[in-house]
């Protein structure tokens, strides 16, 4: 039997969808797929006895997109409640060397289609500061990973460690929604990395891997990349998984994207492009009222700050 936790966001989210809502006239979804049962790649929150540790996997852009939920796959100790899963955090990062310093010597085999150093900050979302709303489903009582990278996270040359073996724990769903929803552009086609972060109580979250190239029922696509990581120690560099730190080849993540794409939305930076982007959803959608209910904005209000934001670049 599947069990559930959903925080009051996600609740209300649930309670909007059952309205009556205009047909979503330009659906986005992406996915990797489901876990592949390969590895587990810890991705937790600084707190007072753990260092932050992130693990990012890319998506690609190809019209600006307002992206309102995602769902993540982990493990979490066996036998936890869903209930320990305290907090959830979400950050969007660009590809190196965008929000960069180049200038610095890396302490890493190599930055080339990393995450870049600092994540867009307009972009972060945070149970904490109840900018996302979250619900946790376990999929699997046992679930089994053949390596697992946790702690063994270090620069160049002692990057290499093989991972530090299996893990077995509960397989988790988490079906996040964004509060506001996250809405980015695509000049002309934009590539970005994905990083969740899960606080459990009383133990791990280890992301789970997907196969690589990417399967149905995942979004294949040419540009792929590869999963990389990161902890406080070594940060702002970032390490590929399977490349540097396993050997065992690259790995994707488990995670998929949900929204709209807005095609006539204005570019960033111009002076025109609130105006533009506003005029194309209320097109899209039959009015900005619509507009927003659709997107997931509480309000016109809302949706007009979403819209500043985003033209803000």
């Amino acid at each position: 039997m599947k069990t559930r936790i959903a925080t009051a966001s996600a609740a209300a989210l649930a309670i909007g969808l059952l309205t009556n809502l205009p047909a979503a006239a330009d659906p986005f979804f992406f996915s990797t797929g489901n876990p592949d049962g390969k590895l587990g790649a810890l991705s937790q929150r600084h707190s007072a006895i753990d260092i932050e540790t992130e693990t990012a996997d890319d998506f690609v852009l190809s019209v600006p997109t307002v992206i309102s939920r995602a769902i993540i796959h982990g493990l979490i100790p066996s036998g936890a409640p869903v209930s320990n899963i305290a907090e959830v955090e979400v950050e969007i990062y660009h590809i190196f060397p965008t929000d960069s310093n180049t200038a610095r010597t890396p302490r890493v085999l190599t930055r080339v289609n990393s995450p870049s150093d600092v994540e867009i900050g307009a972009a972060t979302r945070d149970s904490k500061h109840t900018t996302l709303g979250f619900g946790a489903t376990v999929e699997s009582a046992s679930f089994m990973v053949a390596n697992t990278v946790v702690n063994g996270i270090f620069p160049s040359p002692k990057q290499f460690t093989g991972g530090e073996g299996p893990a077995t724990g509960e397989e988790v769903e988490i079906d996040i929604t964004f509060t506001p929803p996250i809405f980015l552009p695509a000049l002309p086609a934009d590539h970005y990395f994905f990083r969740p972060e899960v606080d459990v109580f009383r133990g791990n979250f280890l992301y789970l891997s997907a196969p690589k190239p990417i399967l149905p029922p995942g979004t294949p696509f040419s540009a792929d990349l590869q999963a990389w990581i990161r902890n406080s120690n070594l940060a702002p560099d970032w390490s590929r998984i399977g490349t540097d730190i396993t050997h065992e080849g690259p790995f994707n993540m488990t995670f998929s994207l949900a929204g709209d794409t807005i095609p006539g939305a204005g570019t960033p930076g111009n002076p025109n492009c609130r105006v533009t982007t506003a005029s194309a959803m209320a097109n899209e959608f039959g009015g900005l009222q619509k507009a927003a209910m659709r997107l997931g904005y509480f309000s016109v209000d809302a949706l007009q700050n979403g819209i500043a934001v985003f033209c803000q670049g």
